[in-house]
């Protein structure tokens, strides 16, 4: 459906009970991202959550209205909570949709009831990190120029997103099948727009280190144990600053322990959300 938050339209998907405690999952990949990714994640706990998932304003089929920032973003989170009418949530998001889940809980601690992380960073040293470890690995053959026009926000176009895209999801799987990337390609949604927007504006102000020990909702914070973007000592970070939370490392996945390691990925934050959202409470 289509739903008008903060003066933008978005597409946004409702799964589950209306009456059951609400999530909100924001999808990772900036411009590359759509909500198929957290409705395929979160959608399992329809079962009891309401749950709610949506293309984030330039990405997917929402409306394309800057700003693209962090700010922003997490406005629009809180827009949903309120058009939905519910005093807290669980906020959810991984990789870059970790990013605006923190941004949201800093900024409405009082709304939070719990959060689940994937594969995330505090802060963006992070691409420090990521630049070292693409330089050491050996499955793809980097065009170094096009590797840094994806990560310092220079796509031309669309299209031109959609390729480098292409060229840099080998990286992202602990066990790389070149069929299974190149039909994910296929199916993302590409909004360059809002990609530069993440990498020239947003990224070298993006540091919340220091107000997450604020933060005191109950966290979980998972992470690959291969992931070369953001590596287990990103969420390291989060679970050390974070008085609340808790560390699960996947020990055969890359980027996505949520594909890679499915059935133990759903069974732990089901058990993390089982513990501090209980049935029974409010929606």
């Amino acid at each position: 459906m289509d739903v008008t938050i903060n003066g933008c339209r978005l597409n946004v998907e409702l799964l589950g009970p209306e009456d059951g405690p609400v999530l909100i999952a924001h999808h990772g990949g900036g411009g590359i991202g759509s909500l198929a990714e957290p409705k395929a994640t979160f959608g399992p706990l329809a079962d009891r959550f309401r749950v709610v998932v949506f293309d984030a304003r330039g990405c997917g089929r929402s409306e394309g209205i800057p700003p693209y920032s962090h700010e922003q973003w997490a406005a629009d989170v809180e827009g949903l909570r309120t058009w939905i009418g519910a005093e807290q949530v669980v906020v959810a998001g991984g990789s870059y949709g970790g990013f605006i889940a923190l941004e949201y809980a800093v900024r409405h601690p009082g709304r939070v009831s719990a959060i689940v992380l994937r594969d995330t960073s505090a802060d963006g040293s992070n691409l420090e990190l990521a630049f070292e470890n693409a330089r050491n690995q050996d499955r793809v053959q980097i065009d170094w120029e096009r590797f840094n026009r994806y990560w310092h926000g220079e796509t031309r176009d669309d299209a031109d997103l959609k390729q480098l895209w292409s060229e840099l999801i080998p990286l992202y799987d602990h066990d790389y099948d070149p069929a299974r990337s190149a039909a994910a390609v296929e199916a993302g949604c590409y909004r360059h727009e809002a990609h530069n927007w993440c990498f020239q504006h947003n990224w070298a102000a993006y540091d919340l280190k220091d107000a997450l020990p604020a933060v005191d909702a109950p966290t979980l914070a998972t992470v690959g144990r291969y992931d070369w973007v953001t590596p287990v000592s990103s969420s390291e970070t989060i679970a050390d600053l974070m008085p609340n939370a808790e560390l699960v490392v996947f020990e055969n996945s890359g980027h996505s322990p949520q594909n890679e390691e499915r059935e133990l990925f759903q069974s732990t934050v089901r058990g993390f959300l089982d513990r501090v959202v209980p049935v029974g409470a409010p929606a």
